[in-house]
């Protein structure tokens, strides 16, 4: 027989993971839908959308195995810098 506090738990956790399933699903049909929508309101210019699209999966793996690998305080340190200085950047822009 399970403890009560372990059902408690497992359902916590099952309910935990449904809710991020659910979230994922409406994200991929709010963006699906705006995808959808941009396609036939606005010209799209295929090579760059193309481009976006290898870099932000090139991106994403060098990214997360880069981001495994450095401390805490140093991810978080270049993030805080990546940050700033795409701010500073739009914000002389304008």
């Amino acid at each position: 027989m399970i403890s009560p506090n372990i059902e408690r738990l497992l359902y916590l956790v099952a309910a935990a993971l449904f809710i991020n399933g659910l979230k994922n699903l409406l994200a991929t049909i709010v963006n699906s839908l705006a995808g959808l929508v941009f396609l036939v309101v606005a010209e799209v210019d295929w090579v760059v959308a193309g481009l976006i699209a290898v870099g932000s999966v090139v991106g994403a793996q060098l990214g997360s195995g880069v981001g495994r690998r450095l401390p805490d305080p140093a991810l978080r340190a270049v993030i805080v810098v990546v940050g700033v200085v795409a701010m500073v950047s739009f914000v002389s822009r304008s």
